[in-house]
């Protein structure tokens, strides 16, 4: 077990749902490193996140939820102290290598009132950043083959030919390699840009020679209406290319803390944003066909992969049942470094540190959902509801049996309750009543 303070290395893909991986009983794609992780340390079976990025991302780097400061779609709150911010004033090397996506958003012509109202990549509070859509939408560029990457405040012109997940691999690697021999440990957070929409091909899709990415050309992407106006075919069949790629590139970088001596001292977490994309099906267990709920609120938008990896300290092969929710991982990462939040630093979340451990913890008796995208392609309003293993609630009364219903299609209703029905509202309405 690692007697000084950990590195901690946060790798979170994008659209990606629990039945997607190996280790999970998923049986359409191949995805052994990430099943060697779950192999060799812990694998939740009940993580749930917020259905759409942002809102994961908010929760995830605050340890907030987001009726406290979310402020709107593909925005974080210039003002908010993130774990870049947090990690760093506690003495740690920081890094961000992935996507950001939370300065500002909505082309020109959508709600141009929130254009620039996030927090810069600049002020987010890394020592270091390597990232895909730092400033406008329209600016974004290709993600993945050709990438627009901007690197410590100036864009890269060195990206032709190459994909953007291996980019940001190679930077973690590099970065990593500058900062191991430090006194002060390192905290790399890997927001990934895969498996997200556009499903294209990858370095190891036949395709890869002869694709030309339509988002990309030069530093201005496509709009939203240029992308769907039939011009352009988001090919679902390229899913499983990005899976096993994905799952290919987070190999690689555990390879070289194996090679580095590291893996000991280093906290590897790995989950999900959110569920997968709905027209994406996989299988589970070769015979439960999964389809994809992102922007759900049902287990199919909020269910997601997390496997927790350190040799030495977190048990090998161990299965954890607890609820987890995405506002638990900064005060985890807080916890497993041994720091404590500044004053007046308000969290929500519940370290489930101890769990990694072997220990009981602190089990949550429910999880809570505040989801309001604020998008304007979507007329999603605020929508509030907790559950626990067996019940999940709506702040507008809707009961539903996760048992026997798991996506969500007979409501129940308080006026045709049964005593167990009645007994799980009491348990969890009182839940909303906390959320002032």
């Amino acid at each position: 077990m690692a007697t000084k303070q950990p590195n901690i290395v946060l790798i979170m893909s994008d659209d990606l749902g629990y039945e997607v991986i190996g280790a999970n009983g998923g049986t359409s794609y191949d995805t052994p490193r990430i099943d060697e992780m779950a192999q060799s340390g812990m694998r939740f079976e009940n993580a749930h996140v917020m259905p759409l990025c942002t809102p994961t991302r908010a929760s995830l780097m605050t340890g907030k939820y987001n009726f406290r400061n979310y402020i709107g779609f593909g925005l974080l709150r210039p003002d908010e102290a993130t774990f870049g911010h947090l990690l760093s004033d506690a003495g740690y090397n920081t890094c961000i290598s992935g996507k950001w996506q939370l300065y500002s958003y909505n082309p020109p012509d959508q709600m141009p009132e929130m254009r620039s109202k996030g927090q810069r990549i600049e002020d987010a509070g890394f020592d270091e950043f390597c990232v895909w859509h730092a400033h406008h939408t329209e600016e974004k560029g290709s993600r993945y083959k050709n990438p627009i990457i901007y690197q410590n405040g100036k864009f890269r012109d060195d990206t032709e030919g190459k994909y953007g997940e291996d980019i940001f691999c190679d930077y973690i690697i590099d970065y990593i390699g500058r900062k191991k021999d430090d006194d002060a440990p390192f905290f790399v957070y890997w927001p990934m840009a895969a498996t997200h929409k556009p499903h294209e091909p990858t370095p190891d899709s036949p395709e890869w020679d002869e694709f030309d990415p339509p988002a990309n050309k030069s530093l201005g992407a496509k709009t939203w209406a240029e992308l769907e106006d039939g011009s352009w075919e988001d090919d679902p069949r390229f899913y499983k290319d990005m899976v096993e790629y994905h799952d290919k590139v987070i190999g690689r970088l555990i390879d070289y803390l194996d090679q580095q001596g590291l893996r000991e001292d280093t906290l590897v977490i790995y989950v999900g944003d959110n569920g997968t994309p709905t027209d994406v099906c996989s299988m589970m267990h070769d015979h439960n066909e999964i389809c994809g709920g992102k922007g759900k609120t049902n287990d199919r938008g909020t269910h997601v992969p997390l496997i927790c990896d350190m040799p030495g300290t977190i048990p090998s092969g161990s299965v954890q049942a607890d609820l987890v929710e995405s506002t638990d991982f900064l005060p985890t990462v807080f916890e497993a470094a041994g720091l404590e939040f500044p004053d007046g630093y308000l969290i929500d979340g519940r370290s489930f540190y101890p769990q990694l451990t072997g220990g009981k913890g602190n089990p949550r008796d429910w999880i809570f959902f505040h989801f309001e995208p604020m998008n304007a392609r979507n007329d999603i309003g605020q929508i509030r509801f907790v559950r626990d293993h067996e019940w999940k609630l709506y702040e507008t009364g809707e009961l539903y049996d996760l048992i026997d219903d798991l996506d969500e299609e007979s409501p129940i209703y308080e006026s045709r309750d049964t005593a167990k029905q009645s007994a799980a509202r009491a348990r969890l309405r009182p839940v909303f009543g906390q959320m002032a």
